[in-house]
Parts: structure tokens; C-alpha cells; sequence
């Protein structure tokens, strides 16, 4: 099976200048922010039109307020005109204010430099619906997953050069020059990047555009709330926002009262949080092979908990006063908390990509920036909510910073749990790939034969206990399995088969039997995947059996098309009957190679009992 690698992306026109705009996009505000908060915190008191603490609050509110009031319009705009004309014209507006902000950094004229902030706000707010939109146009939807990402990865890690840049950059020599200088060339590098976006046609060209902001928003929220499995993903990827906001916000001060680091420290912590972050988003992609598997999220959600929760509670009970950075991250006893906020942000970014892909790719094409405006509008509802729960917990309530990171990682266990309710199928799924992958080193070959839609049969040869786990895994799709009814009915485990969509039959009751074929026909009629193993029992060696009539039966009463696949490798496995019973001693077999291949689909006319099994026989081949 053909995988999209990220590096490959990097290498395309088509995604190549996107990332790069975006990446200087969110450079170039992280830098903008922090040098100017960095200004006014070391400005005397006479230079600035507020006091300090006023100033900073205001700024945090004035570059957020433009999500709200402008989001629903930018979706709009985003689905009228072509994507990568509407980018530039952002970006153009970008430059326009970097070039203002460039005198208000040589003038030191913090009144409109704070306007300025607002007025970025509001450039982020129009390209955010475009930023995202425009991938699903770009990319193949193997490669949305890749896409997502790259785009996480590069987002934080522009967030932690940004910030870090904007240190070096106000303790430099003539700081304002070049804090000038420097914004208005990262706005230029973003905008001759944007010139090289190919053309993305325009998603609903019909659109009737006036600005009437409440009106809008209440439509583009509307939108959102349409769809049930969109309107999930942007209550998650909001609540990540949540943590992320809530967690980014109190590093400082955390860092200062309870490790006594100093603001080196603070970058520290930032780097590990956002380069973990990186890190899940590309360890996501390779896991899931190209693949959006829901089943991550609640698996990143779990971690998010473990993490957060054991980061709380690694913070030592006594520490020296640092003298220096290097003695800070010297410190033997700190070093547990480093690895908990590295994975903490791992954690993350499993969660957050899968999301990000799903809900462009369950958007209807002609509304789809518009319920990523939406996603804008409830991220920053949510941020906003972070900051007053902050003030709430650490001011009113006087609790600890490290009680208020417990706090967070008990709501999230709430979460888990929900997300883990929705999709359980796909979250035992993805931990049987796991675990499978943990056992056996598996090849798959060939499953782009497997249909992305549309109802088929699969029928493979049946060697082991473990054969329809290991399919269950490979597939992009969920796989309704044909199961003896015995098993199926194993009180342990009848629960979830049932939710699994497990169709149970015995061969030795007609109404048993009568069901199943019913069952299997209104599946494969609803567009869904359904496997039987047509030899009807483990083979006792090794060995290919006569197929049975059932599979002639199936494709009669539904003509779909009918996969072959076959397992290689698992004869002699501890799940096999090759030492007479199956699971019969200790196993002496770990990590064995193992391989799965499927086959060209064939058509219902031509899938006969025979043929079936001499396609499954030839694609095994020597190797049992």
C-alpha cells in the first residue's frame, strides 16, 4: 500500500508555499505579540498611555476580540473567492499593518501599536477559515492526515521560535529597529510564499456577501451545529485549545513560584510543551498510515490525562534558588516533570490532528471554511474560559497552580471518557494495531484495493484466532466480521462484538443462519464492509480448505464487489492449530514476520466459490 510521507509534501508545489505561509504567519504574530509585550514590560511608566498590567490584559483581549467579530465573515469570504487570491489579499493586509507596526515600534507609540494588535487579530481571524479550507482542495485524501500534521508541527514550533525570537530580539542592541525590521521581512517572506499557492477554485461562488457580523455568526454557528460528527470534532479541538491555553498562560508563573527557575526556564518549558507537540502531530501521521483514525483521539486524550496529572504531582517538595539556566536544567530531581510536559504535549498532538483532518473531510466542500470560522469562534470562547477558570482557581478560590494543572487533567479524564464512549469501536481498534504490531512485524500489500465507499465482500483464508483482529487493524474502514456464534456470544466480550458490528451464525440452526444472511445483506446494502472466512473453521494445516456455499449465497442476494486477501505467516503461531489446539502451551514466536495482501476486487458475476478460493490460494502462495 502506497503511503504519503510528509518529506514528500514538503517537496510539492502544492503544499510546499502553504506551509511556508502559514508558517510565517504565525512567526511573524508571535513575534509582533511578545516583543511589544516584552517592550511594555520594561517601558517606564511615563511611555505608556495605561499601566502595565491594564496594557498587557488589553492586549491579550484585543488580538482574540477579532475571532468573534470577525470569523463568521472571513468563512464566508473563504468559500466565495479562490483560495490561494483570497490568501494574498491576506497577506497584503499583513504587510500593510507590519509596515505601521514598524513605526510604532521606532516611535515607541504603544497606544497604536496596541490598535496595531487588534488589527493582526484580525488579519489571523480571515486567514484561519482559508488556512484550513484549502487543504482538503490540495491534498489527496490519503494525504489530509499528513497535511494536518505538518501544518500542527509547523504552527508550534512557529509559536516557540516566535516567542523565543522575540526574547532575542528585544534584549538586542537598537531593539526597536530591529524589531521593525523583523516584522516587516517575515510579513514579505509570507506574502512572496502565498504567490506561489496554485489556484484553489472558489467553493460556493453564489455567496452574497455583506457584512452583518451577528447575523453571520449565528449562521456560520449554524452550520457548525449541522452535523453531528463536524460539531464534535470543534467541541474537542476547542477543548484542546482549553488546555493548551490554560497550561501556555500559567508556565511563567508556574515555573518562577514552584521550580524557582527564571525566564530562560520559562522557554524551556514552552520549548518541551510545543516540540512535543510537533512530535505527536508526526508520530500521529506514521502510526495511522495516511489514515484518519479516530481512534487516537481518545488514546491522546487518555495520555493528556496520565501526563498532565503526573507532571502536577512530579514538582519536588524542595529546591535551590537557580543561579543559572544550566544549573536549572542540570537538576536530576526536575527531570521526571521535563519528560511528563514532553509527553503531555505528544499526547496532544495525537489528539489534535485526527480532528483536524476529520472535520475537514466530513465538511460539505461549499461550507467548509465557514465551519472552520466557527471552529475560530468556539476556540476562542474556550481561551477566554481558560483565563476566567485561571482567575477563578488561583484568585478566588487560592488554590495552587500545580492544583489547578490536577484540576485540568481531572476534566480531561471526563473528556477521555465521553470521547472514549463515542467511538469505542475505534479506539479498541487502534490499540489492537498496537498490539498487533507490538507482537508481529507486519507487511501490508496492496490494501489500496480495499474500496474507500461502497459495500464489498472480503474473503480471506482462516489460520489463526488473531486473523480478524489483524484485519480489523489494516483496514481504513471498519470491517463487520461473519462469527461463530459461540464466540460471538462469550459473555466477556458480547457487549462490545454487538457494538463492533459482529454478525453471529451457526451453522447448526437455521434461524441462526437465516439472520446472519439478512443481517450480512442489509450491511453490504448500507454501503458497509463484511469479512467471512468461507472455510468456516481454523485450518488444521496450514493448508487452504474448500470454500464453503455461504459466499455464493451472499453475492447472490447482494452483488457487491468481492475482495480476496490473504494471511501469510501466522501457521505455526501460538493462535494457530498447528500444535493441534489453538493457545496450547507457551509461545515460542515473538515478533514473526507476518504478511497481508489484498487483491484486485472482482466482480459479483465472476466471484464463484472456485475462483474465490484459487484468488486466495494465489495470493498466499508457498508461505503459510
Amino acid at each position: 500500500m502506497t503511503t504519503s510521507k510528509p518529506a514528500s509534501l514538503l517537496q510539492q508545489r502544492r503544499f510546499l508555499p502553504y506551509f511556508v505561509t502559514q508558517f510565517f504567519g504565525a512567526f511573524n504574530d508571535n513575534i509582533f505579540k511578545n516583543v511589544l509585550l516584552l517592550f511594555v514590560a520594561f517601558a517606564g511608566p511615563q511611555v505608556l498611555p495605561i499601566s502595565s498590567n491594564l496594557f498587557i490584559n488589553a492586549a491579550a483581549g484585543l488580538f482574540i476580540l477579532p475571532f468573534f467579530l470577525f470569523s463568521a465573515s472571513a468563512g464566508e469570504l473563504a468559500d466565495k473567492y479562490e483560495k490561494s487570491w483570497f490568501i494574498r489579499k491576506v497577506k497584503l493586509l499583513e504587510i500593510s499593518i507590519m509596515c505601521l507596526g514598524a513605526i510604532g515600534f521606532i516611535t515607541e507609540s504603544y497606544g497604536i501599536l496596541l490598535f496595531l494588535l487588534f488589527l493582526m487579530g484580525t488579519q489571523s481571524a480571515f486567514f484561519g477559515p482559508v488556512k484550513y479550507a484549502l487543504l482538503p482542495q490540495q491534498l489527496k485524501s490519503d494525504e489530509l492526515l499528513s497535511g494536518n500534521a505538518l501544518v500542527e508541527t509547523g504552527t508550534f514550533l512557529a509559536i516557540l521560535l516566535g516567542t523565543i525570537g522575540a526574547g532575542v530580539i528585544a534584549s538586542a542592541d537598537n531593539a526597536k529597529y530591529v524589531a521593525a525590521a523583523s516584522v516587516l521581512i517575515f510579513a514579505l517572506l509570507g506574502y512572496f510564499a502565498s504567490r506561489k499557492i496554485p489556484l484553489a477554485p472558489a467553493a460556493d461562488p453564489s455567496i452574497k456577501f455583506k457584512w452583518r457580523p451577528y447575523s453571520q455568526t449565528k449562521a456560520t454557528l449554524k452550520i457548525a451545529h449541522q452535523d453531528r460528527v463536524v460539531f464534535q470534532c470543534i467541541m474537542a479541538i476547542s477543548w484542546f485549545w482549553f488546555l493548551g491555553a490554560s497550561y501556555l498562560t500559567q508556565f511563567p508563573n508556574f515555573t518562577k513560584i514552584h521550580l524557582n527557575g527564571n525566564e530562560a526556564a520559562v522557554s524551556f518549558l514552552l520549548a518541551l510543551f510545543s516540540i512535543g507537540i510537533a512530535f505527536g502531530s508526526m508520530l500521529c501521521d506514521r502510526i495511522s498510515k495516511n489514515r484518519i483514525d479516530v481512534g487516537i483521539v481518545p488514546i491522546g486524550s487518555i495520555g493528556i490525562t496520565i501526563f498532565g496529572l503526573l507532571m502536577a504531582t512530579s514538582v519536588p517538595s524542595e529546591l535551590p534558588q537557580f543561579e543559572s539556566f544550566q544549573q536549572f536544567i542540570a537538576h536530576a530531581p526536575l527531570w521526571p516533570l521535563f519528560g511528563y510536559l514532553l509527553l503531555l504535549g505528544a499526547s496532544g498532538g495525537l489528539f489534535i490532528v485526527p480532528l483536524y483532518a476529520l472535520m475537514q473531510q466530513q465538511a460539505k466542500e461549499t461550507e467548509r471554511a465557514r465551519v472552520i470560522a466557527a471552529l475560530n469562534i468556539y476556540n476562542s470562547l474556550f481561551m477566554v474560559g481558560s483565563a476566567v477558570m485561571g482567575i477563578v482557581c488561583l484568585s478566588v478560590l487560592e488554590l495552587s497552580i500545580t492544583q489547578l494543572f490536577g484540576i485540568l487533567a481531572i476534566l480531561n479524564a471526563l473528556i477521555a471518557t465521553y470521547l472514549f464512549l463515542q467511538v469505542p469501536i475505534f479506539a479498541i481498534r487502534f490499540m489492537v494495531w498496537i498490539l498487533t504490531h507490538l507482537m508481529y512485524r507486519i507487511n501490508h500489500r496492496n490494501l489500496h484495493h480495499l474500496p474507500k465507499e461502497g459495500g464489498a465482500l472480503i474473503v480471506c483464508n482462516h489460520v489463526s484466532y488473531m486473523d480478524a483482529l489483524l484485519l480489523s487493524a489494516a483496514s481504513p474502514r471498519l470491517i463487520r466480521f461473519v462469527m461463530e456464534e459461540d464466540y460471538a456470544n462469550y459473555r466477556p466480550v458480547r457487549r462490545f462484538l454487538k457494538r463492533a458490528g459482529v454478525i453471529p451464525i451457526s451453522a447448526s440452526r437455521r434461524n441462526s443462519i437465516r439472520r446472519a444472511f439478512s443481517e450480512v445483506e442489509r450491511a453490504l446494502a448500507q454501503g458497509e464492509i463484511v469479512c467471512i472466512f468461507p472455510e468456516g473453521r481454523l485450518t488444521s494445516d496450514g493448508e487452504i480448505s474448500e470454500f464453503m456455499r455461504g459466499m455464493d449465497i451472499i453475492i447472490r442476494r447482494s452483488p457487491v464487489p468481492v475482495i480476496p486477501m490473504a494471511l501469510k505467516g501466522l501457521w505455526g503461531s501460538y493462535f494457530s492449530r498447528a500444535k493441534g489446539r489453538a493457545c496450547k502451551g507457551i509461545p515460542t514466536r515473538f515478533r514473526a514476520k507476518l504478511e497481508l495482501e489484498a487483491g484486485e476486487p472482482i466482480s459479483p458475476e465472476h466471484a464463484s466459490n472456485q475462483y474465490m478460493q484459487q484468488r486466495v490460494c494465489d495470493l498466499r502462495g508457498d508461505w503459510r
